[in-house]
């Protein structure tokens, strides 16, 4: 009886007698979504999610130098907000943040725009001079402030030194509470000018110049232009810099606090300056009540933030 063999199939080969690899599955596009998410979300979660959630507990409980470094402190619930909204800094610090931001906003914007109509002529040595508007804005913060502080000192300042040419007395700017707030106001307004101006020329330069050949060859103006097109065209990007202006001075601490630490008799005082008085300015820290006051200004960022949301999605719906 013969026995049949059976005999396994043989690998298929290429013509050059290459075996060819098993076909690959294709990576799901939804994993390399998450891949390509999975860094920015790491840094999200460790450099803000988890320092607002520290600072948040840190708000809700009584935390004193010896329970910080053990991590027993007792939860006292909003008793360190009720302590910050019955003391007596409360409401200067926040008409001082309201007064701060508000001004500083007007004329950073106000100065911004007027320099991006100018530079968007495109005159000679346009480029050269709006590189030299950018110095304020490149400057480390210490540095502006310190020069400022210099500039406005009573005694040895230039500004005085100026008045004093044209027959004005001298004006006590970091030492007087007349004078104090106003004068971090025009420091923090010249260093922001240039952040303004960089974006909203940029915002010029997409606005098509025929809408302006247009308006001109209707008999428009020049005020004509600039209220009927350049403004209006310029809402969405000025809408983002008004935003990102409004961020960025409500947590303006550097300049304050080298200028006036906040004095003299709290008339400098902002949130910002409070916060860091109450937690790191004494020697007996109140930890909880500092992070109350930093966590009202996340509030009111966040609110701020939601307003310009909602009205972006109602100007793309309509």
């Amino acid at each position: 009886m013969s026995q049949t063999t059976t005999q396994e199939p043989r690998p298929r080969t290429d013509s050059d007698g290459a075996t060819p690899e098993a076909p690959r599955r294709p990576v799901s596009p939804q994993w390399a979504a998450w891949a390509f998410l999975a860094p920015v979300t790491l840094y999200l979660g460790l450099f803000y999610a988890y320092p607002l959630y520290r600072n948040i507990d840190l708000s809700l409980r009584h935390y004193t130098v010896r329970s910080f470094v053990r991590g027993d402190a007792p939860f006292t619930g909003l008793a360190n907000y009720r302590m910050v909204f019955d003391d007596p800094t409360f409401a200067p610090a926040l008409t001082h943040t309201v007064v701060f931001t508000g001004v500083c906003l007007v004329f950073q914007y106000a100065i911004g725009l007027a320099l991006a109509v100018f530079f968007h002529q495109n005159f000679r040595l346009s480029a050269t001079l709006r590189a030299l508007f950018l110095v304020p804005w490149l400057l480390p913060l210490i540095v502006s402030a310190s020069t400022w502080s210099w500039m406005l000192n009573s005694d040895s300042g230039i500004v005085n030194a100026v008045l004093h040419a044209v027959g004005i007395g001298p004006v006590n700017w970091l030492t007087s509470p007349s004078w104090s707030l106003a004068s971090v106001i025009i420091a923090n307004i010249w260093i922001g000018v240039p952040f303004n101006l960089v974006v909203l020329h940029s915002g010029l330069q997409s606005i098509p110049a025929s809408l302006y050949e247009a308006a001109a060859i209707d008999g428009a103006n020049a005020w004509q232009r600039f209220w009927h097109i350049t403004f209006p065209l310029l809402r969405p990007v000025s809408a983002i810099t008004l935003l990102l202006g409004l961020v960025y001075t409500l947590k303006v601490f550097d300049i304050i606090w080298i200028m006036t630490k906040g004095g003299p008799a709290d008339s400098s005082t902002t949130f910002a300056t409070w916060s860091y008085q109450l937690g790191f300015g004494n020697l007996l820290p109140a930890f909880g009540p500092g992070a109350a006051v930093g966590n009202l200004l996340v509030l009111a960022a966040l609110v701020f933030g939601l307003i310009y949301v909602r009205v972006q999605r109602k100007q793309a719906l309509s």
